[in-house]
């Protein structure tokens, strides 16, 4: 936990602690108006080119100090000389530069910058006009993306670029998985983020709502600059710095209600009674009592439908307030954002969040300066599941006949009887209620950076960034008694905490050269990058507690402590050369070195490098081009990247001096490997290869890009079996001896219509992806996953099971099918594969790609005088989906059932696909196969929103105000009928297609405001 000194120790370590308080007295109430005496008054209004006025423009005296913002009717007054030039700037339109002279009115419009290709973008350690891109760089749309409503900036993406997928859940504070051009890696696939030239682990503990601007590097000639990091693609993004000019202020709420979009068709207490009753009677059982209505204990007043008693309406808010302004000297951004969500199951799950991020620029003379101070404090209340079972098939599965509550428990919450009703089923509510499992997060980030230009064109750069973030972990299991299996006795009752601390630091030192030569450009970095991470965990676990006592450590019966603490070091010399002939001809070369400690000294050292070219033929001069054609660019790249995700110290062998063994039955002491590990593990490889051409058209108005990939990973880490007799557990060693290649097409466009009063923009995108494994450790054995098989010369992961083939309708027919070991009338066929007359594992076969064959979103956004309007519609196909959930309510078991169940066989409902219920399934009908399998396409009308401009007075402290209302995951178009497709799989690579009850994604209504002061 980061306590007030600790913080103010870290203000100190960024700033001296005076100019660091004097820096904020500056921020908060200093303007700036330097004046001659021969200054005169000019006044006028800023207005568009359709003649609304603009509030908020800056208006400077270039060269000066002095500014002036348009007030809300586009109106200002500013002093300056005649021989003075006015600066008019506002984001989106083109600076207008007049000379003061004679005139003391000058009124201007402002025209749109629709010229999208001289937008500036952040790539690794510095900046690039778009239209220089040699390599695959995707841009985020802000303005769409800023309106998902989400708490991790890594849900921003989903749709938004072309090539990347994302994968989240309805879980408060749940984890995000984002993939960028498939799996490079059988172990780890996540992408690089980098926030403000700072590299992060994970996004989730930043506010979106301070991000200036996303950008996504896809290919190995924009990502090679962060070497053995960028095999998976990086995220660069970028919060909001401090613009010269009066101090504004900006404050926005949104407020939303939050419910479970779909559920789940089960049936109820007859419906359950009667599917199992019919089961334990196809197994020769007796009626368990509590379903049997001759039975004393027959249960007929309880009802229960779990998904009504769970599912609640949640609410998720988010505040914030920022300040920016300032002069050249220095200019702030203060960002203080609250984010909270609580779940809609009935638990005491919630989301919190408060965060503050200030960034300070500056310049004096040739010296330019900032700095970074970002704090956050959150917690999570974890939502439970118990070992090996999903928390939501287990609330959906969970039976009619059980109750919420029950006086006469443990606890108070209800539970199933072995006797009375046989089933298994965990009460979810009791037992997330019960349990207390919290999660609190510290995180402070300072960064603090100065460049000078030591002579024209030649510039030095240090930056020292400070990331650390202080954790603690605590749940509580209680004795209670939620039913037969879920019964927690005084011995189990268990206390588990963990406190710890991540600390990183990297300390960058990095020239630049930019030279000028005629028609050639020359644009050179080098740079050496250090880093240092130390990590430090301490746990310890009581067990042992009465019921009602003080959940404390000193309270257990018996308790257990540990602690871990790791340090890796890395150096990294970095290089990039741009060049530039007559902006026709680019070309860009990467290369860095990375060295490590996470691996042994042969092969802690990696060189990755990348090529890349691109042609402007809309600038030849001997190439004639339509008048309509604004831009065309041919661009190509090729280049290595790595991937260093493996835990410390993974190639030194762990051996057990302690151990003992028999000789001539006497006890003698030996040493044996608890796990073998290979001491020449290294780096996974990236190789990628990229060309695309882009199109700009109708004075760029139109653009279209067109790309094809293809990415081979190498060296990659797989598990290969390795013989008993090592004593190795488990018996497998993880070694570089796998491959895999991904490749396909992107497609993006965008289309902008701002010249009249109705404005409006279109942009799509669509991706395609093709995987193909190309090596599995030395043998090329397959690796089954759940309901999966990866094997050489197929894709990741994909579905592998049976096929059915009807019903058994009479003993006639089993007598002369393949033999299928207790089959019974009413019982599913399966179909015999390899012909050898019996049905065995060997009839599984592949029934499809669990990697959606093409992903894609389209954004609309419109805008009418105040009113304006957008929809983002995301979907992805191609795939399959194994939907284990389902499978669990059709296995006619003593859990709860589909209602698709209620259509089982008899012998007077033969015309059926359902086979009969019966306890133990002899035959296997629940087993993997197509009859669980479901189509994975989608399209989701992700968010739409529908927002008002509130005309406020002149002169009024408000500049501008708005009210909005905000819809998220408001349709859903699928074949996938019984849940939701868009599912996390919790990246599991190998069981990436496997629905086993994912945290449902919410619909989401909010509603919300934004001032501007």
């Amino acid at each position: 936990m980061l306590t007030i000194k600790q913080f103010l120790f870290y203000c100190h370590f960024l700033l001296p602690k005076r100019e660091w308080l004097l820096a904020i007295v500056v921020m908060l109430f200093s303007s700036y108006t330097i004046s001659a005496q021969n200054d005169k008054t000019i006044s006028g209004v800023v207005t568009s080119e359709d003649s609304m006025p603009i509030p908020g423009v800056n208006v400077i005296v270039k060269g000066s100090k002095t500014v002036a913002v348009t007030g809300f009717n586009g109106e200002y007054e500013i002093k300056a000389s005649p021989t003075d030039i006015l600066v008019f700037s506002y984001i989106g339109s083109v600076n207008k530069e007049i000379t003061v002279g004679n005139q003391t009115k000058i009124n201007i419009s402002l025209k749109e910058d629709v010229n999208k290709l001289d937008e500036v973008v952040v790539i690794g350690y510095g900046t690039q006009r778009k239209s220089d891109l040699s390599g695959s760089v995707g841009v985020v749309n802000m303005e769409s993306a800023k309106k998902i409503v989400t708490y991790d900036s890594a849900k921003m993406l989903q749709g938004q670029v072309a090539g990347v997928t994302v994968q989240s859940s309805g879980e408060p504070g749940g984890f995000v998985n984002v993939k960028i051009r498939g799996l490079s890696s059988f172990t780890n696939n996540n992408p690089l983020f980098v926030i403000d030239g700072m590299i992060v682990d994970n996004p989730y503990d930043f506010a979106p709502g301070d991000i200036e601007s996303i950008q996504v590097l896809k290919d190995a000639s924009s990502a090679a600059i962060y070497g053995v990091r960028g095999a998976n693609g990086v995220v660069i993004i970028t919060t909001k710095k401090g613009k010269t000019g009066k101090l504004s202020v900006k404050y926005k709420s949104l407020v939303g209600f939050q419910n479970v979009a779909r559920t789940w068709d089960v049936t109820d207490r007859v419906g359950y009674q009667t599917i199992t009753s019919a089961a334990e009677k196809n197994a020769g059982l007796s009626v368990a009592p509590g379903n049997d209505p001759t039975n004393p204990l027959y249960i007929k007043n309880v009802d229960t439908n779990w998904q009504d008693a769970a599912y609640e309406t949640g609410v998720i808010e988010n505040h914030s307030l920022a300040f920016n302004g300032g002069a050249e000297e220095l200019a702030y951004n203060l960002n203080m954002d609250y984010f909270k969500n609580s779940s809609y199951i009935k638990s005491p799950q919630e989301y919190e969040r408060m965060s503050m991020n200030l960034n300070l620029n500056g310049k004096k003379g040739d010296f330019k300066y900032g700095t970074k101070i970002g704090f956050t404090q959150s917690g999570k209340e974890i939502f439970n599941s118990y070992v090996g079972e999903s928390a939501i098939a287990a609330l959906v599965g969970a039976i009619p006949t059980m109750p919420v509550y029950d006086a006469n428990r443990l606890g108070g919450y209800g539970g199933t009887d072995n006797l009375t009703q046989r089933a298994i089923s965990l009460n979810v509510i009791g037992f997330n209620n019960l349990i207390t499992n919290t999660g609190k997060r510290d995180r402070f980030i300072g960064d603090v950076w100065g460049e000078y230009e030591i002579v024209k064109g030649l510039k030095y750069k240090i930056d020292a960034s400070f990331d650390r973030l202080d954790y603690q972990n605590r749940k509580y299991v209680p004795q209670s008694d939620l039913g037969w299996y879920y019964i927690t006795t005084k011995e189990e009752a268990s206390l588990d905490v963990s406190t710890g601390n991540v600390t990183k630091t990297f300390f960058n030192n990095i020239l630049t050269y930019s030279l000028d030569i005629d028609k050639h450009k020359f644009d050179v970095l080098g740079g050496l990058v250090q880093e240092r991470s130390d990590s430090y965990d301490h746990w310890s676990r009581g067990v042992g507690y009465d019921y009602g006592e003080i959940s404390k450590l000193q309270y257990a019966d018996n308790t257990s402590t540990g602690e871990s603490n790791v340090t890796i070091t890395g150096k990294s010399y970095i290089s990039r050369i741009n060049y530039s002939f007559d902006d026709r001809y680019l070309l860009q070369a990467n290369f860095r070195q990375d060295k490590t400690s996470l691996f042994s000294e042969k092969f802690n050292t990696a060189n990755n490098y990348s090529f890349s070219g691109a042609w402007k033929l809309s600038n030849e001069k001997f190439i004639h081009l339509p008048e309509w054609v604004s831009n065309v660019k041919l661009r190509g790249s090729y280049g290595k990247l790595g991937n260093n995700t493996i835990p410390p110290y993974f190639f030194a062998t762990t051996i057990n001096s302690f151990a003992g063994y028999d000789f001539n039955n006497a006890l003698a002491p030996g040493t044996t490997v608890v796990a073998s590990l290979d001491p020449n593990v290294r780096w996974e490889d990236v190789k990628t290869s990229d060309v695309a051409v882009e199109i700009g058209m109708f004075n760029n108005d139109l653009q279209f890009t067109a790309e094809y990939f293809v990415k081979n990973s190498t060296n990659l880490l797989v598990d290969v079996p390795l013989p008993y007799s090592t004593g190795a557990f488990p018996a497998s060693i993880r070694t570089n001896a796998g491959a895999m290649r991904n490749k396909g097409f992107e497609f993006s466009t965008t289309y902008n219509n701002n010249k009249n009063a109705f404005k409006y923009s279109i942009s799509a995108n669509i991706g395609t992806l093709k995987n193909e494994v190309l090596q599995i450790g030395l043998n090329g054995n397959p690796i089954y996953g759940a309901a999966s098989k990866t094997i050489v010369g197929r894709s990741i992961g994909e579905i592998f099971a049976y096929e059915t083939d009807g019903i058994f309708q009479n003993a006639g027919e089993i007598a002369s099918s393949p033999t299928q070991t207790n089959a019974g009338v009413g019982d599913l066929k399966f179909k015999d594969i390899n012909g050898d007359g019996k049905i065995s594992d060997l009839d599984r076969t592949f029934q499809g790609v669990s990697i959606p064959k093409y992903s894609y979103g389209m954004n609309l956004s419109g805008s009418y005088k105040n009113w304006d309007f957008s929809m983002f519609w995301q979907g992805s196909g191609g795939n399959k989906v194994f939907n284990s959930l389902y499978r669990n309510l059709m296995a006619g078991q003593y859990g709860n059932h589909s209602t698709d169940m209620l259509n089982y066989w008899t012998p007077t409902n033969t015309n059926t696909n359902v086979p009969r219920p019966i306890i133990g399934d002899p035959n296997a009908n629940g087993r993997d196969s197509n009859r669980f399998i479901q189509n994975g396409d989608y399209l989701k009308l992700q968010t739409m929103e529908i927002g008002y401009q509130i005309p406020v007075p002149a002169n009024s402290l408000i500049q501008k105000a708005k009210v909005y209302v905000n819809g998220q995951n408001l349709l859903t178009i699928s074949k996938y009928d019984t849940g939701d497709p868009d599912f996390n799989s919790n990246d599991g690579s190998f069981s990436r297609g496997y629905d086993g009850g994912s945290f449902p994604n919410p619909r989401t209504i909010s509603l919300g405001l934004e001032v501007n002061f």
